[in-house]
């Protein structure tokens, strides 16, 4: 898993007046829990850039004021008229604790029915994973090497590796679905047969 730096400041003052004028300056008020008391900081928000608005899991070493905590990203928050980051949620990391993360999924292999003009449609792009930190996965591999025109993967197949899915084993990941032009083939040779 790849690490990210992020320099923070410890709030002392928690109330709106103080939040309302950090966000102001390009500060994001977060909050770090886990550990044997909650840790309330602000930060840069340029800082959470890479970490926020990308696909890829994160480990963040969080450095505060010189005290530094491995985390994870477990929560944000946006306004909703503006998109503007408003909070954002850690959670410290135990080595001897399991945690819950989305993983991105990553599809290796080639569909046969992709193959014969099938179009694959991902239903899936994140999974939620349980593990120890050090088993955290960067990405849940799924193998599309069998699927089919007009069949879907399935949670459920995935092979797992030292961590637990918890999404829903029924769930689809996957599909490759039949485009129009080869339907409508289809059903013309089955025309032609009867």
């Amino acid at each position: 898993m790849k690490t990210l730096e992020i320099i923070g400041f410890k709030r002392a003052n928690l109330g709106k007046a103080q939040t309302k004028e950090l966000r102001n300056e390009s500060y994001v008020p977060g909050v770090l829990y886990g550990g044997t008391e909650q840790v309330h900081f602000y930060a840069p928000a340029i800082l959470f850039r890479d970490l926020v608005y990308s696909p890829e899991v994160y480990e963040v070493d969080l450095n505060i004021e010189g005290t530094h905590y491995r985390a994870i990203l477990q929560d944000v928050q946006f306004h909703p008229v503006n998109e503007m980051l408003l909070h954002v949620d850690f959670l410290q990391l135990d080595e001897n604790k399991e945690v819950k993360i989305d993983v991105p999924v990553k599809f290796v292999g080639n569909s046969p029915g992709v193959m014969v003009g099938g179009k694959l449609v991902t239903k899936l792009r994140k999974l939620k994973v349980k593990a120890l930190p050090a088993n955290l996965p960067d990405y849940v591999e799924v193998n599309i090497s069998e699927l089919e025109l007009g069949k879907s993967i399935k949670v459920g197949k995935i092979v797992k590796g030292d961590y637990e899915i918890l999404t829903n084993p029924l769930a689809p990941v996957a599909t490759v679905t039949i485009p129009r032009a080869l339907k409508s083939a289809q059903t013309e040779e089955a025309r032609g047969k009867k």
